[in-house]
């Protein structure tokens, strides 16, 4: 059975990028993720113990966004493994990583980095 748990558009404020005011102003990020894993014992048991708790992804996360970084590559990384660490169920993750209106001189809406594993 193909499963998976997504968790859309957590939003977090966070200090991350190359630039030194990016580190002392920071702005808005948002995070996606998808986490495939089998989810037939959960489906049959009605247990939170049997699944993977989305709490628990939104906690790692907002963990994760709190350790500065230079690149959205390097979070998103750090993200995905946390989450393959603590649940081994897990088969595969996608992260997206996007910093709300980036500093880059121009008129854009985000940037974002996705990564699938």
């Amino acid at each position: 059975m193909k499963s998976n748990i997504s968790l859309r558009d957590i939003r977090v404020y966070a200090y991350h990028g190359c630039l030194q005011e990016e580190a002392q102003i920071g702005s808005w990020y948002r995070v996606d993720m998808t986490v495939w894993a089998d989810l037939a014992t959960s489906i049959d048991s009605d247990c939170l113990s049997d699944t993977i708790d989305y709490v628990r992804l939104n906690q790692i996360v907002k963990d994760q966004m709190a350790i500065r970084s230079r690149l959205l590559e390097h979070v998103a990384g750090r993200i995905l493994q946390a989450i393959k660490a603590e649940f081994q169920s897990v088969t595969s993750v996608e992260i997206e990583v996007a910093k709300i209106n980036p500093p880059i001189g121009g008129d854009v809406a985000q940037v974002s980095v996705k990564i699938i594993d």
